[in-house]
């Protein structure tokens, strides 16, 4: 057996079980050897596409158009052409991209033949829509795709045409019709149905479509099957690193945040080499975020500018940077134009919470309140989970301000127990703070300290300086608190609801063997040898609300 016939067979087996350096390597060596024809260029696109290495997929991808006309297959070129087109335009590269889709429909015009890259070339108009803002254009785009490959039986078009109808949904406000179609595209690619490429376009745009209308369990449960799946691929570039960011941003949540600064990093660096992916700012913009929430404010002004530069507007963080620098003034014009240049409910959204804090920070109670009245008509409409509770953290903040503290108290419980319930201890801390400033500001100095405890015993574990010198100048010294640090209390949280090791694991992105050593450590913390003492523990220091 020759050596190119050699390296071309363990190439191909090595592209089937999607070991993509071992393809990449071998079918390079094959080609060095004697140039591939056909479906094996193809491969070899796919593969160097896959690790990252960009231009190699685009000489190979354009070596396949240019054989395939050659060998009078204009289908096929099409084919190739419109990855070649759709790789590029989704690194940034929007005018070789559009030429290239453009010779994928000359290419299709010359043949007159019905076949599933009609469809594929649906694809492109329909984004355009989606960036235009005319969603039901999209979803009629979208829809027509997803028609062509039910026909053709090609799963690929189908799970493109049922994610960009959940997205131009989406875009339509009809965000349950929108999530129901992105679980329609979702059973396809969790069922190996789909190819390697579009199963990763897929998982990381229902990701981000989730992310962005706050759909938090939807979007950890995706997130979950999207870290599965690159573990199983790990020479995967272009997914790899947007799951790290992905599984970043449920860490900041969930109160992990020295886990979500390394997911971050390494999110950072994998969307950097070989090439740049536009996902690197999301990437610059999270840790600019955990930097700043631990008062480390210059790393964070730098990786803001970073995120900017990439893409990510740094919205609304570098604002709240700016705030907690003492430039008021600063972050009051920031934030008043990005509110008011902002169209999409969504953005606003993730605006508002941030307006109301700088307003009150200016003490500016008015502009404070029509913020908070403006996400609660939000929450009301959307009736999303996070939604309600940043609304009403951010109506608690401001009765506060307005001097009515026994309506602040009943409304931040409100805005503690749904915080509690999405597992965000960070946030919870601080609704804490807000309800221990309102029960002093009622006379009730026991529950005041009680709550001040609470909130900085989060700070302090999760390094947040700022905030835990706040409240040590409300209390006028350093407090002492629960021995438990975040994680353990999430831990805690869950075994109350009475969740299995392997349930919370899930939740929580641990093995069962480190939740294990959490329930120990706790068990030893708090000198109790039990779930159900655990459980009492819970409900005793209010950790846990009981059911109704």
């Amino acid at each position: 057996m020759s050596d190119d016939t050699s390296a071309l067979r363990a190439g191909r087996e090595a592209y089937t079980r999607r070991d993509w350096s071992v393809a990449y390597t071998q079918l390079s060596n094959a080609d060095r050897q004697e140039p591939l024809e056909g479906t094996d260029l193809e491969r070899l696109a796919v593969a160097a596409y896959l690790i990252g290495e960009d231009d190699a997929a685009t000489e190979f991808w354009t070596r396949a158009v240019n054989q395939w006309g050659r060998s009078s297959d204009p289908v096929s070129a099409a084919r190739c052409a419109f990855w070649l087109g759709l790789a590029l335009s989704l690194r940034g590269e929007q005018v070789r991209g559009g030429g290239w889709l453009g010779r994928a429909r000359k290419l299709l015009d010359t043949t007159g033949v019905d076949c599933p890259e009609r469809g594929y070339l649906l694809v492109p108009l329909g984004l355009r829509r989606l960036a235009e803002g005319d969603g039901a254009a999209a979803r009629e785009v979208f829809s027509t795709a997803a028609v062509i490959g039910e026909r053709f039986a090609d799963p690929d078009l189908i799970s493109l045409g049922a994610l960009g109808t959940g997205h131009a949904l989406i875009v339509l406000g009809r965000h349950l019709d929108g999530v129901a179609a992105f679980d329609e595209a979702m059973i396809r690619v969790t069922s190996e149905e789909v190819s390697p490429i579009v199963t990763g376009i897929v998982y990381c745009a229902v990701i981000e479509q989730c992310q962005r209308i706050f759909d938090l369990r939807r979007s950890q449960e995706w997130t979950a099957a999207l870290t599965r799946w690159c573990s199983a691929q790990p020479d995967l570039v272009p997914y790899r690193g947007q799951c790290l960011v992905h599984r970043a941003e449920i860490l900041q949540l969930q109160g992990a945040w020295a886990e979500s600064m390394e997911a971050a990093r390494r999110a950072h660096r994998r969307l950097t080499q070989p090439t740049v992916h536009a996902a690197v700012g999301s990437a610059s913009y999270l840790m600019a975020e955990l930097h700043r929430l631990r008062g480390e404010f210059a790393q964070a002004e730098k990786l803001y500018t970073e995120a900017n530069k990439w893409g990510r507007p740094p919205r609304p963080g570098l604002a709240l940077l700016r705030m907690m620098q003492g430039r008021v003034g600063s972050a009051v014009a920031c934030i008043r134009r990005e509110v008011d240049e902002t169209l999409d409910p969504l953005e606003q959204a993730r605006l508002l919470p941030a307006c109301v804090d700088i307003m009150l920070a200016a003490h500016d109670v008015a502009s404070a309140r029509a913020a908070a009245a403006a996400l609660e008509t939000l929450a009301a409409r959307l009736d999303i989970p996070y939604l309600h509770a940043v609304a009403a953290q951010a109506s608690g903040s401001v009765l506060l301000a307005e001097s009515r503290a026994q309506n602040a108290v009943a409304v931040l419980r409100e805005a503690w127990e749904r915080w509690n319930l999405i597992g965000a201890p960070y946030e919870a801390a601080r609704v804490r703070e807000l309800i221990g400033r309102a029960c002093r500001e009622l006379g009730d100095v026991d529950t005041a300290r009680m709550e001040f405890d609470l909130a900085a015993a989060i700070y302090r574990d999760l390094a947040a300086a700022p905030d835990l010198e706040r409240v040590r100048t409300e209390v006028g010294t350093e407090s002492s608190a629960s021995p438990l640090t975040p994680r353990e209390l999430n831990v805690l949280r869950l075994v109350a609801a009475g969740k299995t090791n392997r349930a919370i694991a899930e939740d929580l992105f641990l093995s069962e063997k480190t939740v294990a050593r959490h329930l120990s450590n706790i068990f030893l913390k708090l000198g109790i040898s039990s779930r159900s003492a655990a459980t009492a523990y819970a409900y005793e220091h209010r950790l846990v609300e009981p059911s109704a």
